[in-house]
Parts: structure tokens; C-alpha cells; sequence
């Protein structure tokens, strides 16, 4: 523990005696246990945060390049659909064209 041999410990706990008493050594112990246990629940509460930060990290940059993709396949899509569109619009010119003939035959006029 932080490089402290057996005597070095005896003699700081023998000097903290001295200086702060028989009576209130107990409670400085309480109290820095406390404080070390915060510290190391500060220290773990830090440690999950950089771990969920690396984890949405990769998932941001999944859904990057999920995106990238999707947004490449609307680009594909994009290039064939003028083509696709162009047939529809010849189909629809001759549908109309038909209807106007067929109307124009139906006419009360064209008969006479």
C-alpha cells in the first residue's frame, strides 16, 4: 500500500497518537475510511463513465457508417429512378393520347 513497510506505519500511527490524541483517533480513522471509500466510489463512477463514452463512441460511429451506406444506396436509387421515371411518363403520354381518341370517337360531333 503505497510503498509503506510495517514500521513506517507503526511510527505514523504513533505520531498521529501523540499529536491528535487517544479520544479523537478512532474518529479521524472512521473519517478517513469514509473518505477513501468515496474516493473509491468517485474513481469507479469515473472508470463506467469513460467506458459507457468509449461504447457511444462506437455506436455513433456504427450508425455513421450505416448512414454512409444508406445515403450511398439513395444516391444508386437516385441515378436510375430519372430513367425509371422517363417510362412511366412515356406510358402516361400514351394513355392520354388514347383517351383523347377514344373521346374524339365517342364525339356526337364526329359523326355528323
Amino acid at each position: 500500500m503505497f510503498g509503506i513497510g510495517m514500521p513506517e506505519m507503526v511510527l505514523i500511527l504513533a505520531i498521529a497518537l501523540i499529536v491528535i490524541g487517544p479520544k479523537k483517533l478512532p474518529d479521524l480513522a472512521k473519517s478517513l475510511g469514509r473518505a477513501f471509500a468515496e474516493f473509491r466510489r468517485a474513481t469507479s463512477e469515473l472508470k463506467e463513465t469513460l467506458e459507457i463514452d468509449d461504447q457511444l463512441k462506437e455506436v455513433k460511429s456504427t450508425f455513421d457508417h450505416v448512414g454512409k451506406e444508406v445515403k450511398e444506396a439513395m444516391d444508386v436509387n437516385v441515378d436510375i429512378t430519372p430513367g425509371d421515371q422517363n417510362v412511366s411518363t412515356d406510358f402516361d403520354k400514351e394513355k392520354n393520347e388514347k383517351q383523347i381518341r377514344n373521346k374524339d370517337s365517342e364525339s356526337p360531333l364526329s359523326d355528323g
